[in-house]
């Protein structure tokens, strides 16, 4: 992803996270991970010690894990943090 494309995309992000939910709030993240237990360790550790609850699902064929993370955040300044965070990690596909 271009880094132009990308901010614009997290000004809109921002924008409808700050219309659309009273902050501090609960807040869903759904990522394809190719199954790899480091890059799941990776994601894990991205939201470590922010007491968020992280399921994982393989796919059928067992080639992509899906990672839903809800986790209680300050802000949408913060949601996009974590999906910069996330974004470093090869192969991760952002819902």
């Amino acid at each position: 992803m271009d880094t132009n494309k990308s901010e614009e995309f997290y000004s809109r992000l921002k924008t409808q996270l700050t219309e659309t939910s009273t902050w501090p709030s609960n807040y869903l993240y759904k990522f394809i991970v190719p199954t790899d237990p480091a890059k799941i360790k990776k994601i894990e550790d991205i939201f470590n010690n922010l007491g968020a609850v992280l399921e994982s699902k393989k796919s059928k064929k067992g080639k992509y894990t899906s990672v839903s993370v809800t986790v209680n955040l300050k802000g949408p300044d913060e949601v996009i943090e974590k999906y910069k965070e996330v974004g470093k990690i090869e192969g991760v596909i952002s819902l």
